[in-house]
């Protein structure tokens, strides 16, 4: 059944053209992705089918008592609301059924409802009809349903009592996406809902969606995110609405094959369209030479036809993307970092526990943890931002460090992104032009005031300055936050060809799955490195994995010297500690399989290379000696490690 019919829609900001005679349906039950470039019109979608605009032009209907759940900012009656008024807030009718029936229960054992029989029966039949209306309405299941979902978004319920307006941007982002789950309402409209959630908080939220029995609209960049949880997606493009019954990495698929064929279309229309144009020309021109009406009548005819043709708008195959030409000034050393037994606590909580690591020139690591484990902490230590309580951390030699900050907020600075760009990147006026213009800022778009910039605009500057400033190594925390998704493909092939190293943060698993050859899993204050992307991730989480093991606790406080085992790249597996022999032996028996295994792959590889047509698929000849060259890389890589447990 379709609970929402749109027809038509047009809506325009100021004089600006939004949604240009979109039209769509949504039905009962179904997951819909909703995708676009940023500015697109996704969000004024949402507003107008939750009701908070009115279209301008077309028809928008909606199914009688459809009940919408949607809360794309945060409204200001919630600032003054405690954290658990704010979860219980679609039960508002129900919380206060709840405190009439506790001050009715105070009233029925008062002294004066017991000498009083009349007033007693009244009493009970007021809390019998109160109480059947509230159980009816699911009164019971409400506080089971606040904890089932708090917890999955792993939102602190001592904090319940928190005024609502005392917490961070994050926390109250996922309260009020809490705040809709609970309620379960028909249709629910979530704009970027997985910005601030950890990889645990995003798989709660898709096994969440798969069971959820509503209808959902999804506003989302997260690839992977879309291929778990939609069933059909709906691109915004040019200010219309394309409709494809699948997942993203469906849509991908058929968006290809559908511009290619309208891109055929095209062609052959235009192909016709010249042909009757010189058969016009010509006509016309015999009717002069002869001077016959009836050529003239026939050149006619053919040209209303013509003119009643409809054209078949040419697609654009490749849009223009953001250039993020990453290359370093200068490459640093071998040894880029290592970090041993690093202590690090504010107060009584201890957050980095011990822990070590290290990365090599070149390589692509990803840092992954749950909310507070202490991921952007380590960052800061590596920065120089903070001091460790204990252990050593130790920079390469001609390290140079770019680092993009999570969040950066942009207060009431007014300056103008070519202001601020010029400055920042010491830049004369038309060279500053010409950068912004790599990164989509083109026109009137360089004197738009900082603070008027969207999520996505203010990460693409930044990363234009961070660009610009050529590091060797590229600290990055939260790099696709708000970025759509041309402008992820665009870094992710940036960082792909980028020769220096990287160590992101990051919860974007097709970011990860692409960019990343070795995950970091920080726990409990401890690192555990494994190889490969996050799949490979995923898959050997599952297994028996050794620990480096915490220091005792009067060795971990204060001590400067402190020392831990050193983390070492390795296929799921941290190095052993050097005290203990039969880890070591175990961990290189492990190795010599792997080893062996890699061994295997690069023959095989070998082989099909040596007898590989030279006049073949180029595409598919690079693609092999890509795998071939990864291959060795790891090969390289466990041999290293190998050979330092044999010594």
């Amino acid at each position: 059944m379709i609970i929402v019919n749109v027809q038509q829609i047009k809506k325009y900001h100021a004089a600006n053209l939004v949604l240009d005679g979109i039209t769509l349906q949504l039905h009962e039950g179904e997951k819909v992705g909703l995708i676009g470039r940023n500015g697109s019109g996704k969000s004024t979608l949402l507003r107008l089918i939750s009701g908070l605009e009115q279209a301008d032009e077309g028809l928008l209907t909606i199914r009688k008592d459809l009940q919408i759940g949607y809360l794309p900012q945060i409204p200001a009656e919630f600032e003054e609301l405690t954290v658990y008024e704010v979860l219980a807030y679609g039960y508002r009718e129900l919380t206060a059924a709840k405190q009439e029936m506790s001050v009715m229960e105070q009233q029925m054992s008062s002294p004066e409802a017991a000498a009083d029989p009349e007033m007693m029966e009244r009493l009970l039949k007021m809390y019998a009809l109160l109480q059947e209306r509230f159980e009816q309405a699911g009164g019971y299941e409400m506080d089971t349903a606040i904890d089932q979902v708090a917890s999955g978004l792993q939102i602190d319920r001592s904090h319940d009592r928190r005024r609502f307006g005392s917490m961070s941007g994050g926390e109250k982002t996922r309260i009020v996406l809490a705040s809709q789950l609970v309620v379960h309402p028909d249709l629910l409209l979530l704009d970027e809902p997985t910005n601030h959630l950890d990889l645990k908080g995003i798989e709660w939220l898709e096994q969440f969606l798969q069971r959820y029995g509503g209808a959902c609209v999804i506003v989302s960049h997260d690839r992977y995110f879309l291929d778990a949880v939609a069933t059909k997606m709906i691109e915004l493009e040019d200010g219309e609405a394309h409709t494809y019954l699948t997942n993203y990495s469906g849509y991908m698929k058929e968006k290809e094959e559908r511009l290619l064929q309208q891109f055929a279309h095209y062609q052959e229309q235009q192909k016709v369209m010249k042909k009757m144009k010189e058969t016009i020309r010509q006509l016309e021109e015999w009717g002069r030479i002869g001077g016959n009406e009836k050529f003239f009548k026939r050149a006619a005819s053919m040209r209303e036809a013509l003119e009643r043709m409809e054209a078949v708008k040419r697609p654009v195959l490749e849009r223009k993307t953001a250039d993020f030409e990453l290359s370093p000034l200068d490459r640093s050393g071998r040894k880029v970092i290592t970090f041993e037994g690093v202590v690090k606590q504010f107060g009584d909580r201890v957050i980095l526990d011990g822990t070590g690591g290290s990365l090599l020139y070149g390589e692509k690591a990803v840092l992954l943890g749950d909310n507070g484990s202490g991921k952007t902490t380590l960052f800061k230590l590596l920065l120089g931002e903070a001091e460790p309580d204990a252990g050593e951390i130790v920079r390469g030699a001609r390290v140079e460090i770019g680092y993009l900050a999570q969040q950066e907020p942009l207060g009431e600075n007014k300056q103008t992104v070519l202001e601020f760009f010029r400055t920042e990147g010491e830049l004369e006026e038309g060279e500053a032009r010409n950068v912004l213009a790599k990164y989509l800022f083109y026109g009137a778009d360089v004197f738009k005031p900082l603070n008027m910039l969207s999520g996505g605009e203010w990460s693409r500057l930044r990363l234009a300055l961070l660009v610009r400033r050529k590091p060797n190594l590229l600290l990055l925390d939260e790099p696709t936050n708000h970025l759509d998704v041309a402008s992820r493909e665009a870094l992710e092939e940036a960082l792909e060809d980028f020769p220096g190293t990287v160590l992101a943060i990051s919860h974007d698993r097709y970011f990860i799955n692409r960019l990343a050859k070795r995950v970091w899993e920080l726990h409990q204050g401890r690192i555990t490195a494994y190889l490969g992307n996050y799949d490979d991730f995923k898959e050997k989480r599952g297994e028996p994995h050794i620990q480096e093991s915490a220091p005792p606790r009067a060795e971990t406080q204060g001590a400067k010297t402190a020392s831990a085992d050193r983390q070492r790249p390795g296929a799921g597996t941290v190095a052993a500690s050097s005290g203990s022999s039969r880890t070591v032996e175990r961990r290189r028996e492990q190795l010599e399989l792997e080893i062996a295994a890699l061994e295997t792959e690069l023959a095989r590889t070998d082989e099909e290379l040596h007898h590989f047509d030279p006049r073949g698929d180029a595409v598919l000849l690079e693609a092999r000696w890509r795998e071939r060259e990864e291959r060795q890389s790891q090969l390289d890589e466990l041999l290293e490690i190998w050979m330092e447990l044999s010594n």
